[in-house]
């Protein structure tokens, strides 16, 4: 029985097809940069790893809501782009890795600074990923929201 994850997905392949080698955070920097362009302003990639990503929502006016808060719609933004970028960090360019549910709980009003999205998958499987992300503000390392996601993952001949 192999006994580290490259080993694992070397001996098995899910759905007959070999698995891509999972990206680095520059190689994830780059293919995000390329594929999803529109969100280079906002999210930055601070580490990716097999199963886990850390994520950076880079503070904007734009992203204040009324009372002077972030908005959800920031937070949950960083929390599927987390969950997405520790899928990418496991399995590489599968760019057609969608969403299929995202709860998020705000916990409590984060300032207007950086916030932290740390995500760790707790199952990925063949055709479904399952995570969870922590949204932490940098102002004082406190939980600010937490979210638990789904994705759809597609067969492995469907890599960029």
């Amino acid at each position: 029985m192999p006994t580290t994850r490259a080993a694992a997905i070397e001996a098995a392949p899910p759905d007959g097809f070999p698995m891509p080698p999972p990206l680095s955070s520059d190689e994830l920097r780059a293919f995000l940069a390329r594929e999803f362009p529109q969100i280079h302003d906002d999210f930055v990639v601070e580490d990716v790893a097999p199963m886990r990503s850390l994520m950076r929502l880079v503070f904007r006016d734009r992203h204040l809501r009324p009372g002077g808060t972030i908005s959800g719609p920031a937070m949950f933004g960083l929390a599927d782009v987390s969950l997405y970028a520790a899928i990418l960090g496991s399995l590489g360019p599968v760019a057609l890795a969608v969403t299929t549910n995202l709860n998020i709980n705000f916990i409590r009003r984060p300032e207007p600074v950086d916030l932290l999205g740390e995500a760790r998958l707790l199952k990925l499987g063949r055709r479904l990923a399952v995570g969870e992300v922590s949204i932490i503000s940098t102002a004082n390392g406190e939980l600010v929201a937490h979210a638990v996601g789904t994705y759809s993952v597609p067969p492995r001949d469907t890599v960029f």
